[in-house]
């Protein structure tokens, strides 16, 4: 039964992401903001609420592992699995954007201050602080190194009903908060059930179910060679989730991070971090970067597994 619960709520908790991302985006739209701080604050952040949603439910019930175990999961499958898919999918990709120079080393800070951070063995209210400054200095960068994603054209000429949006939104809301409380708790139950430590439950299952909304645009935006919006995806969504989910996380409660017992996973998204600067400083967008990619991953579930 917990299985079912599990499911049922990932899925609440990715449709209630895109239906807050689309109807967010239709009131930056209705205000004449620009696409570029449309796709830069709601691309990137949207897709990050599940991670945000889980990690906060998990810090309130005390569950640390889950909440940090979320964000390095997370991390590890936007780079290894969503990159290295959109690699093998894409026919080509060729970035406008130099995204070594600009925002490559945005993939390494958030890693590196959690780590200098994490040193203590906790995260406490004074780290989220610090975080959530990270972020807005990652947002301050965005607007200044002028970054523009690409957005739906449809929800551009869709009429704006005010009604209709804010009654989307909140169902949107109601989805990601019930879907991740529901999504602990069967988590942890199946954690105690088959012996598996709620680290690993929080690396794979959860990490996994919460990186759907970035494999999902990102795939999309590959198909339609879009690869700035695929990779500024998620190079955003990995900042948000180190800077806010963390930030916001460990402001609510403080997370235990036992640096000695994790090693390799967090060692893992700090490499998978360090490839993505190296594809991006040498412009290896192709096949054989996608499968390097994939390798690391496949060693991160041995290990996991083994």
């Amino acid at each position: 039964m917990d299985f079912i619960i599990f499911i049922i709520s990932m899925s609440a908790l990715i449709y209630g992401a895109d239906f807050i991302i689309q109807q967010s985006e239709k009131i930056a739209l209705h205000y004449n903001i620009s696409h570029f701080v449309i796709g830069a604050t709601l691309v990137a952040v949207g897709t990050s609420l599940p991670e945000m949603a889980v990690s906060m439910s998990a810090s309130l019930k005390g569950n640390g592992d889950i909440a940090v175990a979320n964000v390095i999961g997370s991390t590890i499958f936007n780079i290894a699995l969503v990159l290295g898919c959109v690699f093998l999918i894409a026919k080509k990709i060729n970035p406008t954007r130099d995204l070594f120079a600009k925002d490559s080393a945005w993939s390494l800070f958030p890693i590196l201050v959690f780590i200098l951070m994490a040193i203590d063995g906790k995260l406490n209210a004074i780290d989220g602080i610090l975080f959530l400054f990270l972020m807005g200095g990652y947002l301050i960068f965005l607007i200044n190194s002028n970054q523009v994603e690409e957005i739906d054209e449809e929800l551009a000429k869709e009429k704006f009903d005010w009604k209709k949006t804010l009654l989307l939104l909140s169902i949107g809301f109601v989805f990601v908060i019930v879907g991740a409380d529901f999504a602990i708790d069967s988590a942890s139950n199946i954690a105690r059930e088959f012996g598996v430590s709620e680290w690993v439950i929080g690396l794979f299952l959860i990490a996994f179910g919460t990186s759907l909304p970035e494999l999902t645009i990102s795939i999309k935006s590959a198909m339609k060679n879009n690869a700035d919006l695929a990779i500024g995806n998620i190079i955003g969504s990995n900042v948000a989730n180190f800077t806010m989910v963390l930030g916001v996380s460990s402001i609510v409660n403080d997370l235990k991070v036992d640096l000695n017992a994790n090693f390799f996973d967090i060692a893992a998204a700090f490499i998978v971090s360090l490839m993505l600067v190296f594809i991006t400083a040498n412009k290896l967008y192709n096949k054989s970067a996608g499968i390097a990619l994939l390798v690391v991953l496949a060693l991160v579930i041995q290990n996991s597994l083994a």
